[in-house]
This record gives structure tokens, sequence and C-alpha cells, in this order.
């Protein structure tokens, strides 16, 4: 059962990314993949606090299975963050490419670890 409840959240999630992705892509015209760089930012924050309240016991395991590998597996995308670096380098925005690649990891990095530590700070 937690298996296709898993692939159930994994496609809501990557349903979830194609319409936030779409809804910033038609708002900001621009070169820059704001959409992937919001989704995993979001999905990074989603996922440390998950992982926090499971870590102090405030969650099942299970939860986290279906909704940080399920959900949240679908709703972010490293691979398209990749592609869109090697797309902005393509085009000759090198600028772009390096806050991309590099800003896109450093930012959900930061992120994951700001949503376990808010998940701690609850009682």
């Amino acid at each position: 059962m937690t298996v296709i409840l898993l692939a159930l959240a994994g496609g809501v999630g990557a349903a979830v990314r194609f319409m936030v992705d779409g809804l910033i892509r038609q708002r900001v015209k621009t070169a820059f993949p704001w959409g992937t760089m919001l989704i995993n930012v979001t999905g990074s924050f989603a996922l440390g606090f998950l992982a926090g309240l499971v870590m102090r016991g405030h969650a099942p395991g299970s939860l986290f299975l279906i909704l940080g590998t399920g959900f949240l597996g679908g709703y972010t995308t490293f691979s398209t963050a990749s592609l869109e670096t090697i797309r902005l380098i393509q085009s000759g925005k090198t600028g772009l490419a390096l806050i991309n690649g590099l800003g896109s990891m450093a930012a959900s990095v930061i992120s994951a670890a700001a949503g376990v530590g808010i998940s701690l700070l609850l009682p």
C-alpha cells in the first residue's frame, strides 16, 4: 500500500510542479528559470521541515516516505535545474548559468537546513 501511495503522491507532486512553473513562466518573462528555482527551494524547505518532524517523533516515517520521497520527490527537480543551467551556457548567459547552478544548490541546502531548524523549534 505504501508503494501505491508513494507513486500517487509523486504524480501529484509532478503535476503541482508543472502548474507552479507554468504560472511563474507566464508572469515572469526572463531567461532565468525562476520557476525551477522557487520549486527546488520551497521543496527543500518542506523536506527539511518534514525530516525534522520525523527526527523528533512528531510524524511517522511512513509519512516521510509518502510526502518526502513521493510528493516532494515529484515536486522538486534537480535534473531540470541542471539542464536549464546548460541551456543558459549554450545561449551565452554564463553569469546567469553560474547563478542558477550554484545559487540554486546553495539556496536549496540553506532552505532545507532552515526547514529542519524551524521544525526543531516546535514543542
